[in-house]
């Protein structure tokens, strides 16, 4: 959404307006990338309050200086709001949804729930995946080398920082390309299974139920080979532990929680981000062993399907927040911008950069939205500046945040347990490979978090622990993990406290 398209925001005073709810729809792409050439940040929120007593004086009517054209001038009481927004100390706010626009043109890549595709929609996907498995597999377009950028050989795969969201729609555009290139298939595109269904019928049975692997995808790691996966045939678990998994980890509910944010955020942070990846991570762990292991997890068919409903949610939140354009994304962010210019904003291996992934041609059957009269989105946090007016409310959740998690001390992905009394009451699954001293991403990020929201009664008057297993390594080392060894985290619970 722009300024002009926003009326009521433009030509209305706003007697407490907030930044994510009104200022930031006052600045038109051109004005924040002409103001970008000269040093002044008007894309973001940290960006227009550091700046914000020069903007009020330059776009101020009668003899405005900004922007230059008369188009842009702002109105006496777009002025008068934005006077508003800094005598009120500059509060950040909430989102409140924005509607969708119109469809303006039929969608180049429409892709759909794979349980509503017609049979002969569904018989062409079959024949792309067939065509691509069945290619060489040092085949540049085979499915054991698309899948190989992903988990072994490549392992390119930038997990838990903020390129990963937009690296996956590359991948999955690369991996849709390929698909198209089978003969007969140059219409397909991929499909998305709505996890809050149980595993289609159709996605257990071939080519989609397993894959097994033509080569030795460790065989080829530089400097140290990586040995026993190979033979190799994907698993996965049965489809009623797959449902119940997904519900143990609150898989469901971090992806709702993710999707009720106001803000991006960032990884082990807060906002939209964080919640996505941790509910991938815990879809990951829930649908089975290859699948909870990056090595291997882009080899099960199912990832493809699993991923491409995470970027459904992902563009149903951009679309929630305005967040379609990159202008409009850029307003959700605080200071981290650098992600999305170079040299930061790669994408290894694709050409393609971070920014070019923020706006997509791809468009969904559905997506997940709610409408404006349906309320403001959340922007809970565990602190805020104390210039500013704040509320705890009983309804709130209560954060605990099991902080500090020396993952590269783990060997390969990791359960995380909050125990009550004995009692397991929430986890949370930790993706990453059973070497992640190996793993460029993994090094840089080597201390996590994990975070945890409930009910005050939940935790009230009980006596809380915390627990860390690694599945994978049941055989050879048990599975509970001892917490001295991953670094000792400690426990950062909390309420979690908005503006008034």
């Amino acid at each position: 959404m722009t300024a002009t398209e926003n009326s009521a925001i433009v030509d209305q005073v706003v007697a407490a307006p907030t930044y994510l709810a009104d200022i930031r729809f006052f600045f038109r792409p051109e004005d924040v990338d002409h103001m970008a050439t000269k040093g002044i940040e008007l894309g973001t929120y940290d960006g227009v309050r550091s700046n914000a007593l020069a903007i009020h004086a330059q776009t101020a009517p009668p003899n405005a200086q900004m922007p230059p054209d008369a188009a842009g001038k702002w109105s006496a009481e777009r002025s008068q709001t934005f006077r508003n927004w800094i005598v009120s100390g500059f509060p950040l706010g909430t989102v409140t949804p924005v509607e969708p626009p119109p469809d303006g043109q039929v969608p180049t890549r429409l892709r759909k729930d794979v349980t509503t595709l017609s049979d002969a929609e569904f018989d062409l996907l079959t024949a792309a995946f067939t065509g691509l498995m069945a290619r060489p597999p040092e085949a540049a377009d085979s499915y054991f080398v698309l899948a190989g950028k992903h988990g072994l050989p490549k392992r390119w795969c930038l997990h838990h920082e903020d390129r990963f969201i937009p690296w996956h729609r590359q991948y999955l555009r690369v991996f849709e390309d390929a698909l198209r290139s089978v003969p007969g298939c140059e219409e397909v595109t991929l499909p998305y299974w709505d996890i809050t269904t149980e595993l289609p019928d159709r996605l257990q049975h071939p080519p989609f139920d397993e894959y097994v692997l033509p080569a030795d995808p460790g065989a080829a790691v530089t400097p140290n080979p990586v040995t026993g996966l190979f033979p190799y045939t994907t698993q996965r678990f049965p489809v009623a532990d797959i449902a119940q998994n997904m519900t143990g980890f609150e898989v469901l509910a971090d992806l709702a929680t993710s999707l009720s944010q106001s803000v991006w955020g960032a990884s082990d942070v807060n906002g939209y981000q964080d919640f996505s990846i941790q509910a991938h991570d815990s879809g990951h762990g829930s649908i089975g062993p290859t699948m909870g292991n990056p090595n291997v997890a882009s080899y099960d068919p199912v990832f493809w399907f699993f991923h491409c409903n995470l970027d459904r949610l992902w563009l149903s939140w951009q679309t929630r927040v305005g967040a379609t354009t990159l202008t409009g994304f850029r307003t959700t962010l605080g200071q981290n911008t650098d992600w999305l210019t170079a040299p930061f904003n790669e994408l290894p291996p694709f050409s393609a950069t971070t920014e070019q992934m923020i706006e997509t041609e791809v468009s969904y059957d559905r997506l997940d939205l709610v409408s404006p009269a349906e309320g403001v989105l959340e922007n809970l946090s565990g602190s805020m500046e104390a210039a500013r007016t704040f509320a705890f409310r009983s309804t709130d959740p209560v954060s605990v945040r099991v902080k500090g998690i020396h993952r590269l001390n783990i060997p390969g992905s990791f359960v995380v347990s909050l125990l009550a009394d004995g009692e397991t009451i929430a986890k949370r699954f930790f993706f990453q490979p059973d070497d992640p001293r190996e793993c460029a991403t993994c090094v840089h990020h080597g201390i996590v978090n994990i975070d945890f929201r409930m009910t005050q009664d939940r935790l009230l008057d009980r006596t809380l622990s915390v627990r860390i297993d690694v599945p994978g390594h049941a055989e050879k080392i048990g599975t509970a993990f001892p917490l001295t060894q991953a670094g000792s985290p400690t426990i950062n619970a909390r309420l979690l406290v908005q503006e008034a």
